[in-house]
């Protein structure tokens, strides 16, 4: 049985999206222990930066739900057919 493209899509978008939001949790979780590590921890307080985790995340999640999407549009579509073959 062959797969539907859309599916295929849309999966393949969402587990990118949570590759990406499992690495941007991990460099936030890590972001303070790493500045306390390389700067002791008086000023650790300044470096700790985790804007730019945060803004991909943002991303990931918007990736994540664009592939939802497209998995349900295909949905949507193979129902469609279904209905006007009945």
């Amino acid at each position: 049985m062959s797969t539907i493209p859309a599916f295929d899509s849309g999966l393949q978008s969402i587990q990118n999206g949570m590759n990406g939001l499992k690495r941007n949790a991990h460099q936030i979780a890590t972001a303070k222990s790493s500045a306390i590590a390389d700067n002791g921890p008086a000023q650790a307080a300044g470096v700790n930066n985790v804007t730019e985790p945060l803004i991909d995340m943002k991303m990931n999640k918007l990736q994540v739900e664009m592939g939802a999407k497209v998995i349900q549009a295909g949905s949507d579509m193979i129902g469609s057919l279904l209905d006007v073959k009945a």
